[in-house]
């Protein structure tokens, strides 16, 4: 990776030095996701039929419904090796304890005397769950959607993802709870989930990455005015940043920077380190490492979009970090806890020279569905919250509204709203009498 020294850069430098990889922000992009949702939303399942045969080379209507039926769920959860299982059932189990934990806790409370206030939370009714497929199929993405999902209570869980359907996909679903899994991915899922189509059902609210057009459709679907469906959050193609000192591992450093690059040519890598021997030596190891991996040319391509940092110390590694907002973020330093004091923005954290980012992606039990593109810097990683509505209730006696009409009457006064400041003289007049 190209090695920059931060302090060297002016901030127009620094800023250019940080973009994200340039293959995002194709300006053709939203012009083409546009065509395929107003396709959808005009056309329905004869949309996804057609865009399944061009984007996947699948013809739903020779080798089935878009809905897998119960007999295809059960014939490919019987291909699924049990090891396979076994790792799939200790992730959800841990995944299940960590968003268990995370349940709501409802507040109702007197802010003064005969003034109740409410704080309550309900599921999410119906929910749409995008698992990417492509060449690397998102097992783990199932668990990381379906079991908040359940947990929370949400009533309709929906899974759609590309066809045909990897396996594993489909056993994790169906372990998860899920029985609505639908063989259509893309934009063109995106649509149906927002849409609605013949067969597939509009649902309240769409989770789960993926590539520039998913996430791309993720966003325009969430303003369209022909729906109103809600978005979890901006999560396109995979990033890390990782911070080293010189006690660090160039070996792991390498490794975890490859397990993101080779998620597609659009993830992008960045390593921040105080050590100019670090920096040498981890582009030495990812030499090495990326000549033996299956998927190097793919990891090549975002390398290229990627580079190493020197800075000072370990205050400025932080602060280059905080600027980048990344979706992943890894401190392997002596004191990986005196640096996370510093982070005021990061997707997900991964601390010490034993935390892997991998860890987090498969089976830690915290979730890896994170905002990229610097949103880390003020959307928050999913959690339990994000599948359900919180909303608020009052309620006040007669004395409460005694004793807080006038207040509220003279600042309705006061914005030149009369009506709202009646609604409560009337009241007050009705305990006069």
């Amino acid at each position: 990776m190209e090695i920059l020294t931060w302090s060297t850069l002016s901030t127009t430098e620094q800023k250019t030095a940080l973009k994200r990889s340039p293959l995002i922000g194709d300006s053709g992009l939203e012009q083409s996701v546009r065509a395929i949702l107003d396709a959808v939303a005009t056309r329905g399942d004869a949309a996804i039929q057609e865009f399944n045969q061009k984007f996947d080379g699948f013809n739903s209507a020779k080798i089935g419904e878009l809905r897998m039926g119960e007999a295809e769920i059960a014939a490919a959860s019987a291909r699924v090796s049990p090891e396979l299982k076994a790792a799939i059932s200790k992730a959800m189990a841990n995944i299940d304890v960590f968003h268990s934990a995370q349940q709501f806790r409802p507040i109702d409370m007197e802010t003064e005397a005969g003034v109740r206030c409410e704080l309550r939370s309900e599921p999410i009714e119906k929910v749409g769950l995008y698992i990417p497929g492509g060449s690397a199929p998102l097992i783990s993405t199932v668990m990381m959607l379906a079991l908040p999902a359940k947990i929370a209570g949400c009533e309709q869980r929906v899974l759609v993802s590309p066809p045909p359907i990897n396996d594993a996909i489909i056993y994790a679903a169906n372990a998860c709870g899920i029985t609505e899994i639908y063989q259509v991915g893309g934009a063109q899922a995106i649509a149906a989930l927002a849409f609605g189509t013949e067969t597939i059902p509009a649902v309240d609210k769409i989770f789960g990455p993926g590539n520039l057009y998913v996430t791309e459709a993720k966003r325009l679907v969430s303003q369209d005015g022909r729906c109103t469906v809600c978005i979890d959050m901006p999560a396109g193609p995979s990033e890390v940043l990782v911070i080293a000192d010189s006690d660090a591992n160039c070996e792991f450093i390498a490794a975890d920077l490859l397990s993101q690059a080779e998620h597609g040519p659009d993830s992008q890598v960045i390593l921040v380190t105080d050590s100019q021997a670090i920096a040498d030596g981890v582009n030495d190891a990812l030499t090495r490492q990326l000549a033996v991996l299956p998927r190097q040319d793919i990891a090549a391509t975002a390398l290229l979009s990627s580079r190493t940092f020197v800075v000072d110390d370990m205050l400025q590694a932080a602060q280059v970090s905080n600027q980048y907002g990344p979706e992943h973020l890894i401190i392997q330093t002596r004191f990986p806890r005196e640096v996370l004091k510093n982070i005021r923005a990061a997707g997900s954290v991964f601390l010490g020279a034993y935390t892997p980012e991998s860890v987090g992606d498969y089976a830690s039990g915290t979730n890896h569905v994170l905002p990229t593109y610097g949103y880390s810097r003020a959307v928050s990683s999913l959690s339990l919250a994000d599948f359900s509505r919180r909303f608020t209730v009052q309620e006040l006696s007669a004395k409460g509204l005694i004793g807080l009409g006038q207040a509220v009457m003279t600042l309705a006064s006061n914005e030149l709203l009369d009506a709202h400041k009646n609604a409560v003289a009337v009241r007050l007049a009705s305990l006069e009498k």
